[in-house]
């Protein structure tokens, strides 16, 4: 399914070209596919179009054993009798629950993608994916990478089944994407990848050093490339943590797991996150 996936992305996310071949230490891999950079004002909010609706929810946490914290965005036209798949989307280590939508825009990009008619309609989930009762992003790295981590319990017990509780969602495993950027983005290869019966749709933006090995991750990667409806693994090709994500795609073609392996220009930060959502979110929930 995931092949068939990949032969459709010169129509679903623009024309896919070859990166230019360059030697090694300039671009870490010849092969990478590329999107074409995304139009004028995709990130910006336009006037005389219907716009999704962005609320602050409060869940249970078994897990950390608070109450917290998850925006939820809900698409343009949405309709309680009607079943929504779920894309979860999670922060990096300096940010929390209003990261995409304060410095990402993801609303806003999500807003013009359905007037462009562009994605299927889906609820899109914003969590802090650090699970803890007081930890912030001021603490030290060292403190908060336990929380993160513990953020995987939190997620699977705790925040989906208040989301398929509270909204109405498809509750079966090629209605769940999961993906993130930076320390979100090696959740979300983490998690994913961990619990393919939970997750058909993965993506890990600018991967932080979080990010297991593939050999952890894919026991058996001939089983997980049947089960996997969409992998997509990205950097900036001026990012300092680029040879996490290249590690990763290098394995994943050793393993013969077929995904997507995007490139784009510049470095850690937003511009690229920013990119990654407006080509990775209209490839999400649709037929084979």
């Amino acid at each position: 399914m995931l092949r068939c996936l990949l032969l459709s992305l010169a129509v679903l996310g623009g024309c896919v070209v070859a990166a230019q071949a360059q030697p090694r230490e300039e671009q870490p891999d010849t092969q990478a596919e590329k999107f074409p950079a995304p139009p004028s004002g995709f990130d910006a909010r336009r006037e005389a179009i219907e716009r999704g609706k962005l609320e602050t929810v409060e869940y249970d946490s078994t897990t950390v054993g608070v109450k917290r914290k998850a925006q939820v965005y809900t698409p343009p036209g949405y309709a309680a009798d009607q079943k929504y798949p779920v894309l979860y989307l999670l922060h990096g280590i300096g940010g929390d629950e209003n990261e995409w939508t304060r410095g990402g825009r993801a609303n806003v990009i999500l807003d013009n993608l359905y007037a462009d008619q562009r994605i299927v309609p889906m609820i899109v989930v914003l969590p802090n994916g650090r699970a803890s009762k007081d930890l912030t992003p001021r603490d030290s790295i060292p403190r908060q990478s336990p929380a993160f981590a513990a953020f995987e319990q939190d997620l699977l017990n705790d925040l989906i089944p208040f989301i398929e509780k509270t909204y109405p969602v498809k509750s079966d495993r090629e209605s769940r994407a999961l993906a993130g950027l930076s320390m979100g983005g090696g959740q979300s290869l983490n998690f994913g990848l961990s619990h393919l019966d939970t997750f058909a749709w993965v993506g890990g933006f600018s991967s932080a050093p979080n990010t297991k090995r593939v050999d952890d991750l894919l026991r058996d990667p001939a089983e997980a490339a049947g089960q996997l409806r969409l992998l997509w693994v990205s950097c900036g090709d001026r990012d300092g943590l680029m040879r996490i994500s290249q590690s990763f795609h290098d394995a994943l073609e050793r393993q013969q797991v077929p995904h997507v392996w995007h490139v784009n220009t510049g470095g850690h930060d937003f511009n690229v996150w920013k990119t990654n959502l407006y080509h990775f979110a209209p490839l999400l929930f649709r037929s084979p």
